[in-house]
């Protein structure tokens, strides 16, 4: 019976967490995103109901005389504004082109200094490893019987505790 108990209490306790989760997912809340979306979606309604109504009354009111007056002002104003777009257009041209060609020597010269910064790095490291191959040549001689030559070793024992010392 003890089993049983324990398995019942169980139930219990996944009821109430269900139950919690489904508190959760209920829609009946108050859901700020939302109202703002709704007051949003009903302010664009108004608004185009209120430019719908605008151009009923203009075109009720205005008659064949004032349209064909109106057409010829804006070809007039379209003819203007397509000379300065025009002109625009051609000082964009310019623009754009002198700026491409600014752009690219920039960055041929940031390329060309990459460039002498990677040489000059390619060689410190091309006379770093001569000089070593150099000292080690000098370290490893021996003589005939094959003892080695300890001239250089005094010599390179020397030259470091001379370069301590002047530290």
């Amino acid at each position: 019976m003890k089993k049983n108990e324990g398995v019942n209490e169980r139930m219990r306790k996944r009821k109430r967490k269900n139950y919690s989760v489904n508190l959760k997912s209920d829609k009946s809340h108050y859901n700020p995103a939302l109202i703002k979306k709704q007051k949003e979606f009903y302010k664009n309604a108004k608004n185009v109901k209120k430019f719908k109504k605008m151009l009923k009354h203009q075109t009720e009111q205005s008659d064949h005389f004032s349209t064909q007056k109106l057409m010829i002002e804006n070809s007039s104003a379209e003819m203007k504004e397509d000379k300065c777009e025009s002109e625009r257009r051609r000082k964009k041209k310019y623009c754009l082109e002198e700026l491409y060609r600014k752009k690219h020597e920039e960055k041929e010269r940031e390329r060309m200094e990459r460039e002498a910064a990677m040489m000059a790095k390619k060689e410190e490291r091309e006379e770093a490893q001569a000089r070593r191959k150099a000292l080690r040549d000098k370290m490893l001689k021996k003589t005939r019987k094959g003892q080695p030559l300890m001239k250089y070793r005094i010599e390179h024992l020397l030259s470091t505790i001379q370069a301590s010392s002047q530290i």
